[in-house]
């Protein structure tokens, strides 16, 4: 589903990616792991051409994300081409970003109304039916400033979930909650990852990458330095870097 050759990414002469090679497979969830500044969320941004890659090919189910390849040279997409492909792109951000005049239930069926033409009625149906697969179809007129961050937090999987993508990438969707709260949020994705939802998701929740994740990538320095079985590799690091910083999180 998502493969990543060699991905590197500079800002000016801040060179954040420096050679990323991942693959991940249909049904999979991938965790990355790693201090701040490693590229976690960066390598995350590129993956739907939030950001451009500088070097290297990023794939997701077969297409190339972003670029057309002609003749060995890459062309970059025409924004209306890259905004289309990045449909099938699922995000959910560490500080939601949900619309504040909007109601929970128009924030989930505006995607799908304006950007893929679905009829309100629809739309409103399987928005109903998502706040309800994430515990808040009581909530469906509250506005955010009326939700908890946990609670505005699963409305923005749902708005991610509405355009029904191939592929949820999650960044750090819990950093900002309350710690009594993450456990709602990490039981929807828990719940995603069951029904063979593919998800990469940055994350500092190690019991949650442990129990669900089928790969653990840790990352510094903006190479993944080592990867692989969750439970394996928190248990016995290979690397001295991967040691250290479990060592301050176990």
């Amino acid at each position: 589903m998502v493969r990543a050759d060699r991905v590197c990414k500079s800002f000016g002469a801040l060179k954040v990616l420096r050679g990323v090679t991942l693959e991940i497979d249909p049904g999979q969830v991938l965790c990355l792991v790693g201090p701040s500044g490693s590229g976690k969320s960066t390598f995350l941004r590129c993956i739907n051409h939030l950001e451009q890659v500088s070097a290297g090919r990023l794939y997701v189910d077969g297409d190339l994300v972003g670029y057309q390849e002609k003749n060995g040279k890459l062309y970059e997409l025409h924004p209306r081409a890259a905004a289309k492909q990045r449909r099938d792109i699922g995000m959910v951000f560490q500080h939601f970003n949900l619309f504040p005049h909007r109601t929970a239930l128009e924030n989930v069926i505006e995607a799908p109304v304006r950007v893929k033409k679905v009829s309100r009625d629809e739309a409103t149906s399987r928005a109903r039916d998502l706040l309800d697969q994430v515990g808040l179809s009581a909530k469906a007129d509250a506005y955010p400033a009326q939700l908890s961050g946990g609670q505005q937090q699963r409305v923005a999987i749902a708005r991610a979930l509405a355009m029904e993508p191939k592929l949820m990438l999650f960044d750090e969707p819990t950093s900002a909650l309350d710690p009594e709260l993450v456990g709602e949020v990490l039981g929807v994705m828990k719940n995603l990852a069951r029904e063979g939802m593919t998800m990469v998701v940055v994350t500092h929740e190690m019991g949650f990458a442990r129990e669900v994740a089928d790969v653990l990538a840790f990352m510094d320095g903006g190479v993944v330095v080592e990867s692989g079985e969750p439970r394996a590799l928190l248990a016995n690091p290979q690397h001295d870097r991967t040691k250290s910083f479990l060592s301050r999180l176990l």
